[in-house]
Protein backbone atom coordinates (compact mmCIF):
# COMPACT_ATOMS: atom_id res chain seq x y z
CA UNK A 1 0.00 0.00 0.00
CA UNK A 2 1.41 3.39 -0.98
CA UNK A 3 2.05 6.05 1.64
CA UNK A 4 0.85 9.41 0.30
CA UNK A 5 1.43 12.81 1.92
CA UNK A 6 -0.67 15.78 0.79
CA UNK A 7 1.05 19.11 1.49
CA UNK A 8 -0.83 22.40 1.29
CA UNK A 9 0.28 25.83 2.50
CA UNK A 10 -3.32 26.27 3.82
CA UNK A 11 -3.33 30.08 3.73
CA UNK A 12 -6.15 30.94 1.31
CA UNK A 13 -8.53 28.82 3.37
CA UNK A 14 -7.82 30.97 6.44
CA UNK A 15 -8.16 34.31 4.63
CA UNK A 16 -10.80 33.92 1.93
CA UNK A 17 -14.40 32.88 2.75
CA UNK A 18 -14.97 31.86 -0.88
CA UNK A 19 -12.15 29.33 -0.66
CA UNK A 20 -13.54 27.97 2.62
CA UNK A 21 -16.92 27.59 0.92
CA UNK A 22 -15.43 25.57 -1.94
CA UNK A 23 -13.02 23.60 0.27
CA UNK A 24 -14.37 23.58 3.85
CA UNK A 25 -11.75 21.00 4.89
CA UNK A 26 -9.01 22.84 3.01
CA UNK A 27 -7.57 21.97 -0.37
CA UNK A 28 -5.45 19.33 1.37
CA UNK A 29 -8.57 17.88 2.97
CA UNK A 30 -10.35 17.60 -0.37
CA UNK A 31 -7.35 15.96 -2.02
CA UNK A 32 -6.99 13.54 0.89
CA UNK A 33 -10.71 12.69 0.82
CA UNK A 34 -10.71 11.14 -2.65
CA UNK A 35 -7.21 9.71 -2.36
CA UNK A 36 -8.35 7.90 0.79
CA UNK A 37 -10.89 6.01 -1.31
CA UNK A 38 -7.94 4.28 -2.99
CA UNK A 39 -5.64 1.65 -1.41
CA UNK A 40 -3.36 4.44 -0.12
CA UNK A 41 -2.31 5.46 3.37
CA UNK A 42 -2.94 9.22 3.26
CA UNK A 43 -1.73 11.94 5.61
CA UNK A 44 -1.86 15.73 5.31
CA UNK A 45 0.69 18.39 6.25
CA UNK A 46 0.58 22.18 6.11
CA UNK A 47 2.98 25.09 6.15
CA UNK A 48 2.27 26.00 9.78
CA UNK A 49 2.94 22.51 11.12
CA UNK A 50 6.31 22.01 12.86
CA UNK A 51 8.92 21.66 10.09
CA UNK A 52 5.98 22.31 7.70
CA UNK A 53 4.79 18.81 8.54
CA UNK A 54 7.64 17.40 6.47
CA UNK A 55 9.94 15.98 9.10
CA UNK A 56 12.61 13.50 8.17
CA UNK A 57 10.44 10.70 9.57
CA UNK A 58 7.38 11.79 7.57
CA UNK A 59 9.32 12.04 4.32
CA UNK A 60 11.09 8.74 4.93
CA UNK A 61 7.61 7.19 5.23
CA UNK A 62 6.24 8.93 2.10
CA UNK A 63 6.13 7.19 -1.27
CA UNK A 64 4.44 10.05 -3.12
CA UNK A 65 4.17 13.71 -2.05
CA UNK A 66 1.52 16.08 -3.44
CA UNK A 67 2.32 19.81 -3.26
CA UNK A 68 -0.09 22.77 -3.42
CA UNK A 69 1.15 26.30 -2.68
CA UNK A 70 0.51 29.82 -3.89
CA UNK A 71 0.90 32.90 -1.69
CA UNK A 72 3.48 31.65 0.79
CA UNK A 73 6.22 30.05 -1.32
CA UNK A 74 8.85 32.26 0.34
CA UNK A 75 7.83 31.02 3.79
CA UNK A 76 8.92 27.47 3.02
CA UNK A 77 12.23 26.81 4.75
CA UNK A 78 15.23 26.20 2.50
CA UNK A 79 16.15 23.31 4.80
CA UNK A 80 12.82 21.62 4.08
CA UNK A 81 13.20 22.30 0.34
CA UNK A 82 16.57 20.54 0.42
CA UNK A 83 15.07 17.68 2.43
CA UNK A 84 12.25 17.16 -0.07
CA UNK A 85 14.64 17.43 -3.01
CA UNK A 86 16.91 14.74 -1.60
CA UNK A 87 13.94 12.42 -1.06
CA UNK A 88 12.86 12.91 -4.68
CA UNK A 89 16.37 12.06 -5.85
CA UNK A 90 16.22 8.98 -3.62
CA UNK A 91 13.01 7.88 -5.35
CA UNK A 92 10.00 9.58 -3.72
CA UNK A 93 7.37 10.61 -6.24
CA UNK A 94 6.34 14.28 -6.41
CA UNK A 95 3.10 15.66 -7.83
CA UNK A 96 3.10 19.45 -8.13
CA UNK A 97 -0.34 21.00 -8.49
CA UNK A 98 -1.43 24.29 -10.05
CA UNK A 99 0.45 27.28 -8.54
CA UNK A 100 2.98 24.91 -7.02
CA UNK A 101 4.85 25.58 -10.28
CA UNK A 102 6.38 28.57 -8.47
CA UNK A 103 7.32 26.65 -5.33
CA UNK A 104 10.95 26.56 -4.24
CA UNK A 105 10.90 22.77 -4.54
CA UNK A 106 9.70 22.69 -8.15
CA UNK A 107 11.99 25.51 -9.28
CA UNK A 108 14.98 23.81 -7.67
CA UNK A 109 14.21 20.50 -9.38
CA UNK A 110 13.54 22.17 -12.75
CA UNK A 111 16.45 24.63 -12.65
CA UNK A 112 14.41 27.36 -14.40
CA UNK A 113 12.18 30.27 -13.35
CA UNK A 114 8.98 28.24 -13.99
CA UNK A 115 7.24 31.54 -14.82
CA UNK A 116 4.19 31.89 -17.06
CA UNK A 117 1.29 34.12 -18.12
CA UNK A 118 -1.91 34.08 -16.04
CA UNK A 119 -5.38 35.61 -15.85
CA UNK A 120 -8.46 35.17 -13.64
CA UNK A 121 -11.54 35.64 -15.85
CA UNK A 122 -13.86 32.69 -15.06
CA UNK A 123 -13.07 31.17 -18.44
CA UNK A 124 -13.50 27.66 -19.78
CA UNK A 125 -10.51 25.33 -19.83
CA UNK A 126 -10.28 22.23 -21.99
CA UNK A 127 -7.45 19.83 -21.18
CA UNK A 128 -6.62 17.73 -24.23
CA UNK A 129 -5.05 14.31 -23.78
CA UNK A 130 -2.02 14.37 -26.08
CA UNK A 131 -0.51 11.06 -24.90
CA UNK A 132 -3.52 8.71 -24.71
CA UNK A 133 -1.36 5.68 -24.00
CA UNK A 134 0.20 7.20 -20.88
CA UNK A 135 -0.81 5.61 -17.53
CA UNK A 136 -1.69 9.04 -16.11
CA UNK A 137 -4.37 9.44 -18.82
CA UNK A 138 -5.94 6.01 -18.20
CA UNK A 139 -9.72 6.20 -18.00
CA UNK A 140 -9.86 9.76 -19.37
CA UNK A 141 -11.61 10.63 -22.63
CA UNK A 142 -10.22 12.86 -25.36
CA UNK A 143 -10.39 15.89 -23.08
CA UNK A 144 -11.51 17.24 -19.72
CA UNK A 145 -13.67 20.36 -19.75
CA UNK A 146 -13.72 22.73 -16.77
CA UNK A 147 -16.42 25.40 -16.84
CA UNK A 148 -14.32 27.96 -14.94
CA UNK A 149 -10.60 28.05 -14.23
CA UNK A 150 -7.69 30.45 -13.97
CA UNK A 151 -5.78 30.80 -17.22
CA UNK A 152 -2.13 29.82 -17.43
CA UNK A 153 -0.51 30.60 -20.77
CA UNK A 154 2.70 29.96 -22.66
CA UNK A 155 5.53 30.52 -22.57
CA UNK A 156 5.89 28.27 -19.52
CA UNK A 157 9.56 28.50 -18.50
CA UNK A 158 10.22 24.84 -17.71
CA UNK A 159 12.63 22.32 -19.19
CA UNK A 160 11.25 20.30 -22.09
CA UNK A 161 9.12 17.63 -20.37
CA UNK A 162 10.21 14.02 -20.55
CA UNK A 163 6.57 13.31 -21.46
CA UNK A 164 3.69 15.66 -22.21
CA UNK A 165 0.34 14.15 -21.23
CA UNK A 166 -2.07 17.13 -21.32
CA UNK A 167 -2.25 20.44 -23.17
CA UNK A 168 -4.82 23.04 -22.12
CA UNK A 169 -6.81 25.44 -24.25
CA UNK A 170 -8.53 28.44 -22.66
CA UNK A 171 -11.57 30.42 -23.75
CA UNK A 172 -9.42 33.54 -24.18
CA UNK A 173 -7.27 31.74 -26.76
CA UNK A 174 -4.14 30.68 -24.85
CA UNK A 175 -2.70 27.18 -24.68
CA UNK A 176 -0.53 25.63 -21.96
CA UNK A 177 1.50 22.49 -21.31
CA UNK A 178 -0.60 21.38 -18.35
CA UNK A 179 0.49 17.79 -17.67
CA UNK A 180 4.26 17.27 -17.68
CA UNK A 181 6.42 14.43 -16.39
CA UNK A 182 10.07 14.48 -15.37
CA UNK A 183 12.63 12.09 -13.96
CA UNK A 184 15.05 13.48 -11.39
CA UNK A 185 17.49 11.02 -9.86
CA UNK A 186 15.44 7.96 -8.90
CA UNK A 187 12.26 10.04 -8.51
CA UNK A 188 9.36 10.77 -10.82
CA UNK A 189 7.68 14.18 -10.97
CA UNK A 190 4.31 15.13 -12.47
CA UNK A 191 3.18 18.73 -12.84
CA UNK A 192 -0.60 19.12 -13.24
CA UNK A 193 -1.97 22.59 -13.93
CA UNK A 194 -5.67 22.79 -12.84
CA UNK A 195 -6.66 23.70 -9.29
CA UNK A 196 -7.21 27.42 -8.64
CA UNK A 197 -8.39 27.84 -5.06
CA UNK A 198 -11.74 29.57 -5.76
CA UNK A 199 -12.98 26.96 -8.26
CA UNK A 200 -14.27 23.46 -7.41
CA UNK A 201 -11.72 21.80 -9.69
CA UNK A 202 -10.68 19.12 -7.19
CA UNK A 203 -14.31 17.99 -6.94
CA UNK A 204 -14.25 17.04 -10.61
CA UNK A 205 -14.13 13.25 -11.03
CA UNK A 206 -11.86 13.32 -14.09
CA UNK A 207 -9.39 15.60 -12.32
CA UNK A 208 -9.47 13.24 -9.35
CA UNK A 209 -8.86 10.29 -11.66
CA UNK A 210 -5.80 11.97 -13.18
CA UNK A 211 -4.34 12.65 -9.72
CA UNK A 212 -4.96 9.07 -8.56
CA UNK A 213 -3.33 7.79 -11.76
CA UNK A 214 -0.39 10.12 -11.18
CA UNK A 215 0.14 8.80 -7.65
CA UNK A 216 0.27 5.25 -8.96
CA UNK A 217 2.63 6.29 -11.78
CA UNK A 218 4.97 8.23 -9.47
CA UNK A 219 5.44 5.47 -6.90
CA UNK A 220 9.08 4.71 -6.12
CA UNK A 221 11.20 2.20 -7.95
CA UNK A 222 12.96 0.29 -5.22
CA UNK A 223 16.63 0.73 -5.96
CA UNK A 224 19.49 2.68 -4.44
CA UNK A 225 20.77 5.93 -5.92
CA UNK A 226 23.86 5.62 -8.13
CA UNK A 227 27.24 5.95 -6.45
CA UNK A 228 29.30 8.93 -7.59
CA UNK A 229 32.85 10.14 -7.03
CA UNK A 230 36.23 8.45 -7.25
CA UNK A 231 35.87 4.76 -8.11
CA UNK A 232 38.17 1.77 -7.85
CA UNK A 233 38.59 -0.26 -11.07
CA UNK A 234 36.33 -3.28 -11.54
CA UNK A 235 39.01 -5.10 -13.50
CA UNK A 236 42.79 -5.21 -13.18
CA UNK A 237 44.39 -2.39 -15.13
CA UNK A 238 47.48 -3.55 -17.02
CA UNK A 239 50.79 -1.71 -16.73
CA UNK A 240 51.83 -0.07 -19.96
CA UNK A 241 55.54 -0.03 -20.83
Amino acid sequence: MLNVTVWNENRHEQKNPKVREVYPEGIHGQLASFLSEEPFNVRTSTLDDPEHGLTEDVLADTDVLLWWGHIAHDEVSDEIVERVTERVLDGMGLIVLHSGHFSKVFKKLMGTSCDLKWREADEKERLWVVDPGHPIAEGIGESIELEKEEMYGEHFDIPVPDELVFVSWFEGGEVFRSGCTYNRGNGRIFYFRPGHETYPTYHNKDIQKVIVNAVNWAKPVLRKRPVYGNAKPLEAIGTRK
